[in-house]
C-alpha cells in the first residue's frame, strides 16, 4: 500500500449507491444475469494480483488503548509449537489447534517497540484473506509491514484454509472458533494483545470480518469488508459458494449443507441476518460494480459485478436497522488487490482510532 487516502464516502448506509454507482448506469439483474453468464466457477479460477507499492514513513505511536474486549479460552493450550522467525518483526506462529484437529499458521508482525516495552500490551489488527489464497497474503500483495512500522499495534493474520471462509463447517473444520477464540487467546499469552481489536478482509475475507463481528457482538472494536460476500443468501450466491468450495475437491454440502434443506444454518451463518448483532460497531463496506470503468481483464470485474447486489443488500438492511455504516460504492472495479490495497487505505482512518493509534 502506498500512500492511505481518508475514507471517501461516509455516514449512515441509506440503501443507495454513490454517484459513482449511479454513473455506472446497470442495474442489480443485469450484474446478476452477467455475473451467471460469465460462471462461477471459471471466475474463481481468475486469480488477479497486483505486487506491493512503496512503503510509507514511520508514524510516532500513539498512547496505549486501556478498553477491553472478551478474550475467551479455548478448551486446548495454543501455546505454540512452532515459530518461523521471516525478519525483525514478522513472524509466522503455528498453533495446535483444537477447533481444526490440527496444526494451523498465522502470520504476525510485532510492533516495532515490541523488544523494548516488555510490559506494554498492544491492541490487534486482524486482517483476512480471500478465497484460493492463504495467510500470507496481505504481506505478500501490499507493503502492510512497511505500513505499521512505528504505529504500536499488532498484525494478526490468521489461516482460513484454501476456500477462505472462516466459519464453522457442517462438515470440517471450525475455522471461525480458531480465529475467535484460539488466536487471541495465544496472543494475548504469548505476545501481549490487549483486548482490543479490529478485523478487516477481502472477499471471502470480508465476509468473515463481517460474520465474526456480527456473530460475536463486542469481540471486534471495528469491522471492514472489502468486496466481500456479505448477504449469503442473496440470488446466485450460495451456487456462488459452492463454486469456492467446489474448486477446491471439497463437497460444498461440507460447508453449511443444502441452502434449501438448512436454510437455517445459511442464515445462522450470514451477515445479513446478523447484522443486529453490528450495532455500536463501527463499519467499512466497499465494492465495486465491476461492469464499466475498471481495470484489469473482465474476469475480475465479473466477479465483483456477482458480489454488487450481496453487498448493497447488507447496507441495506444496516440502514433498515439504523445501524451507521461508511459505504464506498465505486464505477467498474475488479475483483483484485489494485482495489482492495486502496480500500484498506480508505478505511485506515476508522480502524486506527478503533485501536487507539495515529492514522
Amino acid at each position: 500500500m502506498s500512500a492511505m487516502p481518508h475514507p471517501v464516502a461516509a455516514g449512515v448506509a441509506e440503501g443507495h449507491a454513490d454517484a459513482s454507482d449511479r454513473a455506472a448506469g446497470v442495474s442489480r439483474r443485469t450484474l446478476t444475469r452477467a455475473a451467471a453468464a460469465t460462471g462461477l466457477a471459471a471466475l474463481f479460477g481468475a486469480a488477479a494480483t497486483t505486487t506491493a507499492t512503496a512503503a510509507t514513513n514511520s508514524r510516532a505511536a500513539g498512547p496505549t488503548d486501556t478498553r477491553t474486549f472478551p478474550v475467551t479460552e479455548p478448551a486446548m493450550d495454543t501455546t505454540a509449537d512452532s515459530v518461523i522467525r521471516l525478519g525483525p518483526r514478522t513472524l509466522d506462529v503455528s498453533i495446535p489447534s483444537a477447533a481444526l484437529g490440527r496444526g494451523a499458521p498465522v502470520r504476525l508482525i510485532l510492533p516495532s517497540s515490541f523488544d523494548t516495552h516488555p510490559d506494554r500490551r498492544y491492541p490487534v489488527l486482524y486482517l483476512l484473506h480471500g478465497a484460493h489464497d492463504d495467510y500470507t497474503s496481505w504481506t505478500r500483495e501490499t507493503d502492510i509491514e512497511a505500513f505499521t512500522e512505528g504505529r504500536e499495534l499488532i498484525v494478526a493474520m490468521p489461516d482460513a484454509g484454501p476456500t477462505g471462509i472462516p466459519t464453522v463447517w457442517r462438515d470440517g473444520p471450525d475455522y471461525e472458533t480458531f480465529q475467535i477464540t484460539e488466536v487471541p487467546a495465544l496472543l494475548a499469552r504469548q505476545y501481549r494483545a490487549s483486548g482490543v481489536r479490529v478485523v478487516a478482509g477481502v472477499s471471502t475475507g470480508g465476509y468473515g470480518a463481517m460474520a465474526h463481528a456480527a456473530r460475536h457482538p463486542g469481540a471486534f472494536a471495528a469491522a471492514a469488508s472489502y468486496s466481500g460476500i456479505l448477504d449469503t443468501m442473496a440470488p446466485g450466491v450460495p451456487a456462488l459458494m459452492d463454486a469456492i468450495v467446489g474448486r477446491e475437491n471439497l463437497s460444498p454440502r461440507s460447508l453449511w449443507g443444502n441452502p434449501l434443506v438448512n436454510v437455517l444454518t445459511w442464515l445462522d451463518f450470514n451477515p445479513r441476518t446478523r447484522a443486529e448483532g453490528l450495532r455500536g460497531t463501527p463499519l467499512y463496506v466497499s465494492s465495486g460494480s465491476g461492469v464499466v470503468g475498471g481495470i484489469g481483464d473482465w474476469l475480475p470485474e465479473a466477479l465483483e459485478s456477482a458480489l454488487w447486489p450481496s453487498a448493497h443488500a447488507f447496507t441495506d438492511t444496516l440502514a433498515m436497522l439504523r445501524i451507521p455504516v461508511t459505504t464506498h460504492y465505486y464505477a467498474g472495479g475488479g475483483h483484485s488487490w489494485t482495489y482492495w490495497k486502496r480500500e484498506f487505505g480508505a478505511s485506515w482512518p476508522m480502524l486506527a482510532g478503533a485501536l487507539g493509534v495515529p492514522e
